[in-house]
């Protein structure tokens, strides 16, 4: 068998994604094998983080708040905005080509005949990384589901589900029930196993009852209360511990605070191994960034950047707009996957937005202009609707229309609010 070599990152990725005839390959027999034959051990703690929206911010507060107390923090994510070595990081700065290509070669060598998909690869890579470059920790992000993601080959020292949402819905099931079960494969006999949704389905807490995880729920074991008229907050865990005064996150949102909730249960839940000051978590906190969530951007008019693509995070992105201060009209710059809700989303966010700038994302999978046009007009068939060949044209559109008092908020999947963001020279 011949196996592939080449310098470059782009050419590695290229080969990667036709490497594997299944795009999402759902299983760990595979994997496994290849991760045995290297002897990726990792001898660090591992933090396991799964759930339908927030798990990004979650590894973003957990890596700056380790980064405040001194641990070297290996941190994989995914999918990327901009460039692929956004997805492994260390101490906040993504890994350079040469380094990633030193990987990708390590697994080439050692597969064999063995079949890997792209996600994978970059699973194994990122640990690798982490491995080779004596990281304190690793922050693992699941990137579909938990129980057969490849992140799960990995023995977390805690696991997370931070919230339980559809999406995904034909690799995961079509409830809530179905979807949390596969989650809850990421937890663990005896290890603490820690859930943010404030409304568990009865699937993940059977499953953690019956393996013997030591189970954490919001609410229940841990929590927060807001102080100061909402300009800081404590919390709390069953167990006694206690924060106090504590800032509310970098990260725009109120929905940050549960996420931040559940960064501090993690924290206590790995005290012994990774301990930090309250300082620690207060700098952490105050320094965090994670792009696209949310994130407003500075001018005039206003531009909101969000992923937001299934339905929960469309309730979420809703009630941040409401938050937000009074804009007089607000236009949208929309791009989806044809395999998403669209009809869900677009149902949620449809009587916040004044004006629709359509178009599909540069990929094969991304539903076109026209369809998202009918199904805004299937919901009201008064909506101002604009359809656009390049997501750069619509948010240039958006631009043109818009005056200085009004908002721009882009959104419906990584690849729009990537598109947008280098047509805005970012």
């Amino acid at each position: 068998m011949t196996m592939f070599n080449a310098d470059a990152l782009p050419e590695w990725l290229s080969y990667l994604e036709s490497l594997h005839p299944i795009a999402i390959d759902m299983g760990l027999a595979r994997v496994t094998q290849v991760r045995d034959q290297m002897q990726l051990q990792p001898q660090f703690p591992v933090l396991t983080i799964a759930g339908t929206n927030g798990k990004g911010s979650v590894c973003a507060m957990l890596t700056q708040i380790l980064r405040a107390a001194g641990y070297k923090v290996g941190t994989y994510t995914s999918p990327h905005l901009l460039h692929y070595n956004e997805r492994i990081a260390i101490n906040g700065q993504p890994v350079a080509d040469d380094e990633i290509v030193a990987s990708f070669r390590a697994i080439e060598a050692a597969r064999g005949s063995t079949s890997l998909s792209y996600f994978e690869f970059g699973t194994l890579a990122a640990m690798h990384q982490f491995i080779e470059q004596d990281v304190d920790v690793a922050i693992m992000e699941v990137g579909l589901g938990g129980r057969l993601d490849a992140v799960n080959i990995f023995e977390p020292t805690v696991s997370a589900v931070v919230s339980v949402g559809l999406d995904h819905q034909s690799y995961l099931g079509d409830t809530r029930e179905k979807i949390a079960l596969e989650k809850a494969g990421v937890y663990r006999s005896g290890v603490p196993a820690l859930c943010a949704d404030p409304q568990p389905p009865q699937t993940l807490l059977d499953f953690a009852a019956e393996i013997g995880a030591d189970l954490r729920l919001i609410g229940r074991d841990f929590g927060y209360q807001m102080q100061l008229e909402g300009q800081q907050w404590s919390w709390w865990h069953q167990n006694g511990a206690r924060r106090h005064a504590l800032p509310l996150p970098a990260l725009r949102g109120q929905y940050q605070l549960n996420n931040a909730c559940l960064v501090l249960a993690v924290l206590d839940a790995c005290q012994a191994q990774l301990p930090v000051t309250l300082g620690d978590i207060k700098r952490g906190l105050l320094e965090v960034e994670w792009p696209a969530r949310f994130q407003v951007m500075p001018g005039r008019p206003t531009v909101v950047l969000d992923v937001a693509h299934n339905p929960h995070a469309a309730l979420v992105l809703k009630s941040c707009l409401d938050s937000m201060s009074f804009h007089p009209k607000t236009h949208a710059v929309l791009g989806m996957m044809q395999d998403k809700d669209i009809l869900g989303v677009v149902s949620i966010l449809a009587d916040r937005v004044d004006c629709w700038h359509l178009a599909a994302p540069n990929l094969p999978r991304a539903a076109s202009a026209a369809t998202l046009a009918e199904i805004i007009l299937q919901i009201d068939p008064q909506a101002k609707v604009n359809r656009y060949e390049s997501v750069a044209d619509a948010y240039q559109s958006a631009c043109n229309n818009a005056l200085e008092a009004d908002r721009i908020l882009v959104f419906g999947s990584f690849f729009t609010v990537a598109e947008v963001m280098v047509a805005r020279g970012q």
